[in-house]
């Protein structure tokens, strides 16, 4: 799908890809780095995918200007985005700032930017595991 096209669907449409491909990326760098005990690797995986985790990701790389212009307009559009749903184990300030961070995913994989793409999720590994 072209970038132009990609960024004008609806920023919910963007999170709800964007999770989904962060997770599958998550769940792969896991199994990577040890696949012997998947019931461990699940465990591991909710630092990374937790509404904290992904708040804590998007908010240092906005403060760190490592995102475009274009991407953090795209993270703020979504977490100002009103929405429907509430958070089950999170604030709602963190679930939005985290639904921001998977919509700019859906947006980067649905314009098959797979390279920055790549760079997102591994910066936010990083910011994660510091």
């Amino acid at each position: 799908m072209e970038a132009g096209k990609a960024a004008q669907l609806n920023t919910s449409t963007l999170a709800y890809i964007g999770d989904a491909v962060y997770e599958l990326a998550i769940r792969r760098l896991l199994i990577e780095r040890d696949a012997s005990n998947v019931h461990k690797s699940h465990k591991r995986a909710i630092k990374y995918v937790s509404s904290e985790g992904q708040a804590t990701a998007a908010r240092k790389m906005m403060a760190d200007g490592f995102l475009e212009e274009s991407e953090e307009r795209l993270l703020k559009r979504a977490r100002n985005h009103r929405t429907t749903s509430m958070p089950k184990n999170a604030e709602v300030r963190t679930y939005k700032t985290a639904t921001g961070f998977e919509a700019l995913i859906g947006y980067l994989y649905l314009s098959d930017q797979q390279e920055r793409l790549d760079e997102v999720i591994m910066q936010a590994v990083a910011i994660i595991e510091q």
